[in-house]
């Protein structure tokens, strides 16, 4: 008898699997993801949970579908940084798909479970207001101080706020970010300056 729930969602069963070295073995979280009969599972073996890009976790969101679970063996796979973390679970809230970590018996299908997509959500938005709050300050200060902030900028307060937040959680570049909002890189680069955005 399996000593793992029963997973019950409306989609498919999608397994993430991570080891950070080369000479870790990936069999204990591919058993217990084949325990709960995951339909796919895609896997890293030695990267980082650190690193925001991965090739098995990025062909994974890829192949998410409305009505999918997501599936670890325990949360730390996912990702070490808790602010990457909650980035992941708001962007599969947003998606409409769910989240299982089978050794600390977070579900997200269940009514109960559905908490942790709240608590995570708060997580991943505080950052940004702080980033937000302390860019107006910012913003504010040079105004109060003579300096001229030109004409507008072609990237929003909340904009910079969310490229920033992303860059420093390393799950994307400021090239990417540059091309994603019609910029160019330096563009942003110089949104940071003005703003007192560090990125180091």
């Amino acid at each position: 008898m399996s000593v793992w729930p029963q997973i019950a969602c409306s989609g498919r069963l999608i397994g993430y699997a991570r080891v950070s070295t080369k000479d870790q073995k990936l069999r204990m979280q591919r058993e217990g993801l084949e325990a709960v009969k995951c339909d796919l599972i895609f896997e890293d073996h030695g990267v980082s949970g650190a690193k925001g890009s991965r090739p098995g976790l990025d062909a994974m969101l890829e192949a998410l579908q409305p009505g999918d679970s997501v599936v670890v063996f325990k949360l730390d796979r996912l990702g070490r940084s808790v602010l990457h973390l909650a980035d992941l679970l708001v962007r599969f809230q947003e998606s409409g798909v769910h989240f299982v970590s089978l050794s600390e018996g977070i579900n997200t299908t269940t009514p109960g479970g559905k908490l942790v997509f709240h608590i995570f959500s708060a997580v991943a938005e505080f950052p940004r207001d702080i980033i937000v709050e302390n860019t107006c300050a910012g913003i504010e200060a040079a105004r109060n101080n003579g300096k001229r902030l030109g004409r507008r900028p072609k990237l929003s307060l909340d904009d910079l706020a969310a490229i920033h937040r992303q860059v420093l959680q390393g799950a994307t570049s400021i090239e990417d970010m540059a091309a994603r909002f019609g910029v160019h890189p330096r563009t942003i680069g110089r949104g940071f300056v003005r703003s007192g955005l560090e990125t180091s």
